[in-house]
């Protein structure tokens, strides 16, 4: 008989970890906690507006292309990809808004603009970056991290010489920039990752070459659309996907799980079990205190990226002169990141952001209306209340009045909100997290949650809260590398088959 195999958790990561076995020639299922698949990527519909739940930066698509080329298809057959020009835009005031291009030169010019030189230590810096890039994705991203000597290769620790491990974001960036805008431009994409930009690694500059080289793309209908195309290459796989299933308990013999229980009773037999849930939850409230690798002390000092407040918001007007991405900048970004991880409190002044997809996807609202996505970062943990919500709601509104000069309440016909409370119900998640784990110099490669249990022989772990981290691309390849990890327990070989066919990559 085949080997069986089951994942818990249909979203990046578990879909790519059941797709890479599933090739091998596994026999693979996959648990869904919730009916809608692709865990925070999942989507709804409401009033004729169709919403992406959670991710909405489409980053590094040459992970994305990878993925799909791994199984004879391409991005294309799932999705049309168009990159966004400009990529976003920053305001940092009123009447004071930056356009960010996607053309490298007109990057270089408003850097000019804002700093004569600075386009010489832009150039330097996107060098660096790209170096952290290509070595992080190529080396250490696809490591498994189950101890330091997975890092003992003379080629890996040449390069971690070079990759700044030991120098902070914010001295980093100031030893090239002076201009407050651009350093904040600089440092607004480790905001997610956990940490003040003081007390993140400067490897993370890498963000900043997938941002300002790669670029900012969208797929048209949504980015659920990219779950589509992951569950079509699961399903013509064989994949069995089982939604509304959420995992109630694991039963172990001899340092082995054997069978998986769900909450309405079905048992499912099972020679490895991959995790793609949440750590903590699966650890600490389905397996037994003998099968756990951590304690909850251990949990409760590990640094959590942040929550969020989100709101799902259709209106029945457009917007002039609005951009897929803005980012409110227009507060003091060094207080808020203080408010969410060194001191944690809703903020007294945040910044926060608003994706609007129908300025460039018109599929995902009715004709003459804008659908609207506001996310404000917050801290784990915090106490998340409906006054609270409605507070920020309204905070949200006056700054995108007083900075776009719309007011949008006379105009909401749906609204929806999801914080902390939503986050915990729909994803056990830790904290009520919305980014998993804080990319920290502590919490980085093999000192992240290990990606195998050391207690049960057959348990693997996958996603956000293991190697290599949070975010998208990460996760699709947290799959992969989770997936080489069983079949060399297996088989003893140590990669898996590549697919035979050169595919034509998405341009």
């Amino acid at each position: 008989m085949k080997t069986q195999i089951t994942v818990i958790g249909a979203g990046f990561s578990g879909l790519s970890a059941a797709c890479y076995l599933a090739r091998e020639g596994y026999q693979v299922r996959i648990l869904e906690k919730n009916e809608g698949l692709g865990g925070r990527a999942r989507t709804f519909s409401a009033e004729g507006f169709q919403f992406d739940m959670g991710p909405s930066w489409y980053w590094m698509p040459q992970v994305f292309e990878d993925f799909f080329n791994d199984f004879g298809s391409s991005a294309a057959e799932h999705y049309d990809l168009i990159r966004l020009d400009p990529s976003y835009e920053i305001y940092f005031g009123k009447g004071d808004r930056m356009d960010v291009p996607a053309s490298t030169e007109e990057l270089y010019a408003l850097f000019e603009r804002l700093e004569p030189g600075s386009s010489t230590n832009l150039k330097k810096f996107l060098s660096e970056a790209e170096y952290k890039y290509r070595v992080g994705l190529g080396e250490f991203v696809q490591k498994p991290g189950h101890s330091i000597l997975d890092f003992a290769d003379f080629r890996v620790v040449k390069a971690a010489m070079k990759l700044q491990m030991l120098t902070d974001m914010s001295t980093y960036v100031r030893k090239l920039f002076k201009h407050p805008q651009l350093r904040e431009l600089l440092e607004f994409p480790v905001l997610f990752l956990g940490a003040t930009p003081a007390d993140t690694p400067a490897l993370y500059s890498l963000m900043n070459y997938a941002d300002l080289e790669l670029g900012t793309w969208y797929p048209m209908g949504g980015m659920h659309k990219i779950i589509e195309g992951m569950v079509s290459v699961a399903e013509g796989l064989g994949v069995e996907i089982i939604a509304g299933s959420p995992v109630a308990s694991v039963q172990t013999k001899k340092g082995k799980v054997e069978t998986v229980t769900v909450a309405n009773g079905s048992v499912y037999q099972t020679d490895v079990l991959i995790c793609g849930a949440d750590y903590h939850h699966f650890e600490q409230q389905v397996l037994d205190p003998v099968d756990r690798v951590y304690n909850e002390a251990y949990w409760k000092k590990r640094v959590m990226a942040p929550s969020s407040l989100l709101f799902y918001v259709g209106i029945d007007r457009k917007i002039p002169d609005l951009h897929h991405h803005t980012l409110f900048f227009d507060a003091d970004f060094d207080r808020h990141a203080h408010e969410i991880y060194t001191e944690p409190a809703w903020p007294e002044d945040p910044l926060f952001y608003v994706c609007a997809p129908s300025i460039t996807d018109p599929s995902v609202g009715p004709e003459g209306k804008e659908n609207l996505f506001f996310l404000l970062p917050l801290a784990s943990e915090i106490e998340d209340t409906p006054e609270q919500r409605e507070k920020y709601w309204n905070l949200m509104c006056d700054r995108f009045e007083g900075r776009t000069g719309v007011d949008i309440r006379p105009h909401v016909v749906y609204k929806r909100g999801f914080a902390h409370k939503e986050f915990k119900e729909d994803y056990n998640a830790y904290r009520g997290n919305a980014y998993g784990l804080a990319n920290t110099l502590t919490q980085t490669a093999f000192l992240k949650p290990k990606l195998r249990s050391k207690k049960l022989k057959n348990l693997w772990y996958t996603g956000q809260l293991t190697t290599p981290g949070p975010g998208m691309p990460p996760s699709i390849i947290s799959g992969e590398v989770a997936a080489r990890d069983v079949h060399t327990d297996i088989t003893g070989k140590k990669d898996l088959t590549p697919y035979p066919q050169p595919v034509v990559q998405h341009a």
